[in-house]
Order: structure tokens, then C-alpha cells, then sequence
């Protein structure tokens, strides 16, 4: 059994938020690939699937984000799921818009979601980390990553969601190049080559005789000519 969270806040006010984009994911999973109806439990609301034979729990904790490890440390003790079956899908400022990164274990690079799950259950999870761009300052990251997505990023964001639906059954059956390769066939399709085919080689020129005109008596007479 494998415990899958998406980091956000709830509510509708942060719904399109960038710091909602684990939500997202999750409910993209939870759509294409017929998981159960989402219900409340352990402080968030869970939803259950499986990919073959691996039963994955999907769960969007509703602490706030700052408070997450509460319902992720509930979720796990419930369902006796040690931290190396747990993966977190959260928003990375490290990240270009639409990147995507696997990484098990390591810090919290002061990301609060992480940090309370790190207080909760330790650092040995892993975690999707999905791109959203800094907003260049530190001072305007709290404003950044509480605001909507912005219009023109609808595209590549519908891509990535795409795509890490996709890549599902792949990440559950622990293949995380499987996986990533699925989200890039979506965030960036291989293109048709652009290189033009040499010509063919036109054949060479054939020289024919002249149609031959004459009767068949101006023939004999010309053969006696020479």
C-alpha cells in the first residue's frame, strides 16, 4: 500500500492558487483513473485506487499548509504505511513553470508543507516536486505562491497534470524514469525532424535516334548511295 499526498489549502479562495498545484495533481490522478469518491478522514479528505496490484491512498490534507504533517501522520499511522511508501507531490520555486523532479529524502528547503511533514514522519519520503518559477524576490514569494495561476499558464499546466496522470501506473510500480518520461511526452512531445530529404538523383540522359521517315524504296536507293 502506498499513502500519495498533495500539499495545498483548502477551500475555494486558494483552489487555483500556484501552492495548490499538489492538489491539483492529485485530482487529476483521482479523475482519469476511476479512484473512489473523495471523503473526509484524518484532518483532509482521501480518495482509493489502484494501479494493478498497488493499492495507493490519495490524501489533500485541510490543515493548512503549515500544518500538514498532522493529517499525512494520521493517514500513515491508519493505514501502517511507513515513510518510504509515502510520496508528496508539492510546489518547488526551485523550478522552472512545468518542470518536474523525483527526489527521496533530503531537506525541506523551507517549504512548510515539507517541514511539518518532516516533523511528523522524518525525511525518508519522497517527493514530486512540481515547477512554478520564483518570483524573483524573497519578499514577494508569500504574495506569489497564494495567487492564482495567471492565464498564459493554463497551457503548460494542463500538460504537466496531464502527463503525471499518465505517468501513474509507472510511479506506483517504483519506475520513476517511466514515469518522468511520460510527463515529458506531454510538457515537451518529441518534434517531426525539420531536416529536408536530399532530391533523388534525376538518370541520365538517354539520346534516341530520330524516327526514320523514309519509304522503304528510298532506303534501298540510299544503301546503294554510298
Amino acid at each position: 500500500m502506498q499513502l500519495w499526498v498533495g500539499l495545498g489549502n483548502p477551500g475555494a479562495k486558494y483552489a487555483a492558487n500556484r501552492h495548490n498545484i499538489g492538489f491539483m495533481a492529485l485530482d487529476r490522478i483521482a479523475a482519469d483513473h476511476g479512484f473512489g469518491p473523495w471523503r473526509k478522514a484524518f484532518q483532509g479528505v482521501v480518495s482509493e485506487g489502484r494501479f494493478g496490484s498497488a493499492r495507493v491512498i490519495l490524501l489533500k490534507p485541510e490543515t493548512f499548509m503549515n500544518l500538514s504533517g498532522q493529517s499525512v501522520r494520521a493517514t500513515a499511522d491508519f493505514y501502517k504505511i511507513p515513510p518510504e511508501a509515502i510520496t508528496v507531490f508539492h510546489d518547488e520555486l526551485d523550478l522552472a513553470p512545468g518542470k518536474i523532479r523525483l527526489k527521496s529524502g533530503g531537506g525541506h528547503a523551507g517549504h512548510n508543507g515539507l517541514r511539518s511533514i518532516h516533523q511528523h514522519l522524518g525525511e525518508a519520503y519522497a517527493r514530486v516536486r512540481l515547477g512554478i518559477g520564483h518570483p524573483g524576490h524573497k519578499d514577494r514569494v508569500a504574495p506569489y505562491v497564494l495567487s492564482d495561476f495567471a492565464k498564459a499558464d493554463q497551457d503548460w499546466l494542463d500538460d504537466l497534470l496531464r502527463g503525471i496522470s499518465d505517468g501513474a501506473p509507472a510511479l506506483a510500480a517504483g519506475d520513476g524514469p517511466r514515469f518522468l518520461n511520460a510527463v515529458s511526452l506531454r510538457t515537451a512531445p518529441p518534434r517531426a525532424s525539420t531536416g529536408t530529404k536530399p532530391p533523388e538523383p534525376k538518370p541520365a540522359a538517354t539520346q534516341t535516334a530520330p524516327e526514320d521517315t523514309r519509304t522503304p524504296l528510298q532506303k534501298l536507293a540510299d544503301r546503294f548511295k554510298r
